[in-house]
Formats: structure tokens, sequence, C-alpha cells
């Protein structure tokens, strides 16, 4: 009887059995974005060991399976790899979405050395990590002359304000991990407050053709980005210790990295540099020491769907002004210019002393993607940065240790971006955004407000557009509406105010008549429009051609509008004017683009006609307490910039190349037929390099670098009359500085510590030849030499 039962039951397990298993799986396999079957996608079914593909419609179909999950695992070339897990308890049809856009998976790739372009038709060039790995000791604006076109204009050797084609401040548009710096940029003295070391990648870009970032960028758009996350289970991290003989100066890196396959991700990223009084080949430069604190922290989550980020970002600069600098009156800045040294030299010293700048910035950024089927990606961020800014001059009394310039800046901006890319054939990005600013000058300092107290509102909205028009050509266009509120509070002297002509033509902003003093609220409103457009045509699988069309429109900043003091570092007064209108600039741009297995050239051509275009000019001579300074007032004048950029890279073998940078531009004031001030000389750079894999990756490179004398440039010489020598002297402040070549070398080597861990030894020496020159766009060139030699030792550990 037993054995009857047991025949029963086992026939009864065996027919459930096979009724839980004649279950059928349908799938589809689709292109997230559009839709479109992907055909031949592997499958892999985990539950039964085995392998799949997808037919020519995208489908595929799996039978005889069981009750309970199933997990697929589905690849396919250029697409991300994707995990699946179903619960089957019946018959079951699902589609499922690869994304099949590469470009898109540049985000999470794990090949660092790639660059990420930000733009198709623009004129851009990428600065890679590796490139900027040998700058860690020194500033962004040092880095970015590694693109031909891009120089810099100096106050002394530490304020290093990058300048695109000849434009600098609030011309170029500087982006950090996607935020737009906001730090009191509007004057040459104003450096960047940007830690080079927390950089993975740089991009420069020409003109103002990225719309999503802003259309007053007429001169061009950085755009700083840390390192990637990736996709995989890993940590690293990097440590750079660095020493440099002039300044007897020290710096320290250090960076750790954290990524899971998960998507999670973690960086953390913290610098210090300190610096002495630096020397120039035949005198010290006193108080030209400087000391730099940087942190930044990122984490979140990041996955093909959506993700999630917060940035913390925080830089300390202390700088010490030439102690030469500082003028007393218009003598004393005639006896700098005709003195070969500078008037004050004192032994070496690690203090820095008055005058100074102490900035201090901080960022903050949250920021959360997610990308919807058969549309797009949806971007939405906040950020707010607030920045501290001193400025010290030497003063006596109760004021010694009082700052002549006490600014506090806090910027709130709210972005919301989108990008329909469900189509191959083209591409539609829009966007809004928001920003709402408050500048305080403390009125304490005992010294007139330069920038009054104000609040800024910023509104604006675009939409750009990319089509492949074919394999070979690629157009794109947008455009963009910025509306900008300015509303301040301004003293000004009575008599200033009349002087001007404001009474008649501002006299309905006066709020407070103080007999001296008029306490006024300006309150202007600009509405700013811009336009890009570009192609890109691939003449054959070697070479290219690009062309690009931007009408950009920049409202006043601050400074141009109020200004109204003394900058004792240049010995002038500078005054604002409350009648300057926005520029409007239409620039035209070209390039050519060869690439070989040796031979990489690069041709770069603009044309820049920009109207109302705001300079300083000097107007006349001042008396005050302090004595006789030159007054320098903003203008406006329609002006044309116009240039070419070439770069070639030519390798003779596997180990010797030779690299050319060379850059031309010519600014030219319209209105009154002269030159613009502060315009690049032509200058070449020519490189020779040697490169040996075999002995550690060995390289060695000799880079000669050659300045022509400006010799197109305002003449705004004027006579003044000097009480003390009761004589009546010319003031040379126009005529720039001579010609001047210089020669630098750069070699390192690495070394395998570990499996995991390399070790990097570089030593370069700037200025080789210990030369004398002065720089037409250092501010700070009436009153010393620029730097002599300087022998840097970099070891840097990767882990």
């Amino acid at each position: 009887m037993k054995y009857y039962f047991l025949c029963i039951a086992i026939s009864f397990f065996g027919i459930t059995n096979a009724q839980n298993c004649s279950l059928t799986f349908l799938g589809e396999i689709t292109d997230f974005h559009d839709a479109s079957p992907i055909s031949a996608a592997t499958i892999y079914i985990k539950n039964l060991d085995r392998y799949i593909t997808s037919d020519i419609d995208g489908k595929f179909k799996i039978e005889d399976l069981c009750e309970g999950d199933l997990t697929l695992v589905i690849s396919h070339v250029g697409c991300e790899t994707k995990t699946v897990t179903f619960n089957m308890n019946s018959d079951l049809f699902k589609e499922i979405a690869l994304e099949h856009h590469i470009e898109e998976l540049g985000e999470i790739t794990v090949k660092n050395s790639v660059a990420r372009k930000e733009t198709k038709t623009a004129q851009e060039t990428t600065i890679k990590s590796k490139e900027l790995a040998k700058y860690s000791s020194l500033s962004l604006g040092d880095a970015l002359k590694e693109v031909s076109g891009v120089s810099s204009i100096n106050t002394g050797n530490t304020i290093v304000k990058p300048m695109i084609n000849g434009m600098h401040s609030s011309r170029l548009l500087i982006l950090n991990n996607n935020v737009r710096l906001q730090d009191q940029e509007w004057g040459i003295e104003h450096a960047p407050n940007i830690d080079i070391n927390s950089a993975n990648q740089i991009s420069v870009i020409k003109g103002s053709g990225t719309l999503a970032y802003g259309g007053d960028a007429i001169g061009g758009i950085v755009v700083i980005k840390p390192s990637r996350s990736l996709l995989k289970d890993t940590i690293f991290g990097k440590t750079t210790i660095g020493g440099q003989t002039n300044g007897r100066g020290y710096n320290l890196t250090t960076s750790l990295n954290s990524n899971f396959n998960s998507g999670w991700f973690a960086n953390i990223q913290g610098s210090f540099k300190k610096n002495g009084d630096f020397k120039a080949p035949d005198y010290n430069l006193t108080n030209t020491g400087s000391q730099s604190q940087g942190l930044s922290i990122r984490a979140g989550k990041k996955q093909f769907e959506s993700g999630f980020e917060i940035f913390y970002s925080y830089v300390n600069n202390e700088i010490g002004i030439l102690r030469a600098s500082h003028i007393g009156n218009i003598a004393d800045l005639v006896s700098a210019i005709n003195t070969q040294e500078p008037l004050v030299i004192d032994d070496f010293s690690y203090d820095i002393n008055f005058p100074k700048q102490d900035v201090t910035h901080h960022l903050i950024k949250a920021s959360y993607y997610r990308r919807f089927k058969n549309f797009g990606k949806l971007s939405l961020q906040y950020d707010y940065q607030n920045n501290q800014r001193f400025e010290f001059d030497v003063r006596v009394g109760s004021d010694r240790n009082k700052p002549a310039l006490d600014l506090t800046l806090q910027t709130h901006t709210l972005n919301a971006d989108a990008i329909l890319d469900a189509k191959d054939t083209y591409k539609l990005k829009f966007g809004a955004l928001a920003r709402y600013q408050d500048n305080f000058a403390n009125p304490d300092t005992g010294v007139r407000r330069l920038i009054p107290d104000y609040e800024r509102y910023d509104f604006g909205a675009y939409i750009t557009s990319e089509w492949d028009i074919s394999d070979e050509l690629l157009l794109d266009a947008g455009i963009r509406y910025d509306f900008n509120r300015i509303d301040a509070k301004k003293f000004y002297q009575t008599s200033r105010w009349e002087q001007q002509g404001y009474d008649q033509d501002f006299g309905s902003i006066v709020i407070e008549d103080l007999g001296t003093q008029l306490l006024t609220n300006p309150v202007f409103d600009f509405h700013n429009f811009s336009f890009a457009s570009g192609l890109k045509y691939e003449l054959n699988d070697q070479s290219f051609i690009t062309a690009n069309y931007a009408l950009a429109s920049r409202p006043p900043n601050p400074s141009e509008l109020f200004s109204d003091g003394l900058h004792h570092s240049a010995a002038r007064i500078e005054l604002g004017d409350l009648r300057l209108d926005q520029e409007l600039s239409n620039r035209f741009s070209a390039s050519y683009s060869f690439e070989k297995k040796r031979l990489n050239i690069l041709l770069e051509a603009f044309y820049n006609h920009i109207s109302d275009f705001m300079f300083l000019q000097p107007t006349g001579i001042e008396q005050t307490i302090r004595g006789a300074f030159p007054v320098w007032a903003y203008q406006q004048t329609n002006a044309a910039l116009y240039g070419i950029d070439f770069s070639a890279n030519y390798e003779f073998n596997d180990v010797l190349s030779l690299l050319n940078k060379s850059a031309y531009i010519k600014g030219d004031d319209l209105k009154n037929d002269t030159a613009l001030i502060d315009i690049p000389a032509f200058n070449t750079i020519n490189q020779i390099k040697y490169t040996n894999p075999k002995w550690n990756g060995f390289s060695a490179s000799l880079k000669s670098e050659w300045v022509f004398e400006q010799k197109n440039y305002p003449d705004y010489n004027f006579e003044t009359f000097i009480a003390s020598t009761n004589q009546t002297v010319l003031v040379d402040i126009s005529t720039p500085p001579g010609a001047y070549h210089l020669l630098h070398l750069y070699s390192d080597i690495n070394f395998d510590i570990t499996k995991h861990t390399k070790l990097n030894l570089a030593l370069s020496i700037n200025n080789l030849l210990d030369t004398n020159y002065r720089s037409y766009l250092n501010r700070l060139r009436y009153f010393a030499d620029d730097l002599g030699r300087n022998v840097m030792l970099q070891i840097q550990l990767n882990y």
C-alpha cells in the first residue's frame, strides 16, 4: 500500500513541476533615446547559464521557464551593459531599453585620457590632466597659456588673469564644475579663485559660441572639469610635492577618489602653497610672497538614467603686492618709471606685508539629472558662492591694519536644462537661469568705497540645436535672452556729481542730500540678446574645417559703472560712468584642422567687431591729500579685434618631436583711429621634445618663447608739473617695453613602485638663462623686472 501512495505522490509532483515550468518570456530591446530596435544584442540568461541574441527587430524569446526570478544580463557593442530581473508567475512581455549613444557614456568611461569636447563647431582646445600636472605650483592663468592665442594680464607674478584673443576679466566666463565663477572678477588685479590642482581637464572655447553657459562671454569660455566618476569598484589617488628656488616656495597637494559599480562616488582634494619674496635676475622683489589653501569635496551617485552630485570648494589666497608699486604721488610714479630698479629692495622674507590681498572663496553646488525614454535628459542645479575680498594698502596710525577695500559678494543661482536627443539626426537643448547677487562694501575701512553696495538680479533662457546633415556636415545654432538688473546704493561727492554732469542726467536717483555728499539709488535694467551659429565639415579622414558666427551682448559690470577711488599700486584714480551701455560683439571665426600619423596642424582665424567697447583711458590729473594722481575714466568706443592662432606638432620619429604655437592679434579703436590698450604682441613658442618609453617613459623638452615688442599701442602719455622739482615732466605710461626671448626646460621620468603605484619625478627650469625682461601685459612693469630663473622639482605619487 505504501508503494502505491508513493507512486501517486511522485506523479503528482511531476505534474505540478511540468505545469510551473511552461512559462514564456518575450523581450524587445530598444534604444533608450528613440525606441528603435537593437538587433544582435547578447542576452545572458543567468538562471539557465546560456546565451541568446535579439533578432533584426530587437526581439527574443525564452521558453519553458519556471516560476520565480528571471535575471538577464544584456550587452551590445557601443551600449552600457544592463542587468535586469523579472518575477515570473505567468507569461510576460517586457521592453528593455539600452543606451546606444556612445558619447553619453563619456561621463562614466574609464579612459581618463579621452578629451571631452564641449562644442562641435566653436574654436575649442582641451588641456588634459597630464599637462595640468606641470602647473601644480602655479595658477590657472599660467596653465591656460598652453593654448595658442591665450595669454595673461598680470599684476606682478602671482595675480594672473587669463586673456583669450585680447579679452579678459568680465569678457571671459569661467566655469568650475559647471558653476559660473562669481568672484569680483571686474578688475585686472582680481585673479580667478581656482585651485588648479582640482582640475582634471580644462576646455578653452574662443568666443561666445556656447550659449548654454551665458551670452556675455565676448572673449571666450573656460570650462574646468573635475575627475570623472567610474562605474567600477575602485579607489585611487595621487599626492604631489614640489619645491622651487625662486621664492623658495613649496607646495603639497593630494587627492583620493572612490568609485563603485553601483554608481556611487566620492572625491576629496586638498592643496597648500607657500612662496616667499620672488626675485628678478638682479634684485629681490620685496613683498611678493603668497600663501594659498584649497579644498574640494565631491560625492554623489551617477548612473545612466539618473544621478545627483554634491560639491564644495574652498580657496583662500593671501598675496603680497610689490612694495615698490605703492606710489605716494605722481612724482613717485615718474621716478619709478625712470629708474631701472625698484625704489624698495629688502632682503628675502616669507612675510606678506602691506600692500596685499586676502581673498576667500566658498562654493557649494547641488545637482540632479534624470533621463526619460524617447525624450532626453533633464538637469537641475543650485549653487551658492561667497566671496570675501580684503585689499590692504600701506596706511599709518589707527588705520594701519584696516583694509582699504572690504567686499563681501554672495551669489545664489538656479539652473534648469533639458536635452532632447531621441533622434540621431538632431539634438535640441534648452534651459533657464535665475540668479540673485548681493554685494556689501564695508564702510568701516575709512576709505571711500571703490565699489558700492548693490543687488543684482539675472534671468536668462536659451535654446540651441544641432543637426547631422550628412556624415560630413554638422550644423548648430542657438539663441539666448538675458535680463540683468543692478540696484545700487552709492555716495557721490557733490563736486564729482556735478563735474560728471550727473545733476542734469540722473537727478531723479538722488535720495538724500548731505551737503558735500549725495546718497543715490541707481537702478539699471539691461536686455541682452545673443545668437550663435556654426558648421563643421569633414574634408576627409584627416582634416576638417569649422566656421562660426556669434552675436554677444555684455552689460557693464559694477566696476565700470561705479568705480570711484584711488588704486595705489596703479598710481591712478579710477572713475566709472553711469551712462555706459552694454557692449555688442559680432565675432566671425574659422578654423582648419589636419591630423596625420606624425603631423597635426590647427589654424584659427577670427574677426570681432565690438560696438560700445568699454575701456579705461587717462583723462587728466587730480590733486588729493596724498598728492597728484592721473585720472583714468571708463570710456566707450567701437573696436575691432582680429588675428590668427597657429599650432603644429611634427614627430620626426618615435622619440623626437617639434611643436610650434604662434599668435598674432591686432586691436583697433575705430572711433579714435588708434590702437586699443593692453593687446598682446605677436608671440611664438617653439619646443623640441625627446621621449623614450624604454627609459621609464623619460622625456625632456626645450622651449623657446619669443615675445615681440608691441608696436601698436595708444599714446596716453601726459605732462604734469612736479612742485618739488619745479619742473614740467612727461609721464610715459604708454610706451611698451622691448621684445624678449626666454628658454624653458622640462623633463620627467616614471618609476613603477608597486603594481598599482607609480612615481613621477619632474624637473623644470623657467627662464633658463636668467634673462632680464618686462612684459607689456604686466601692470607692475613700471616698477620692476619680471621673474628671473626658477628651478622647480616635483614628485608625484599615483596610487
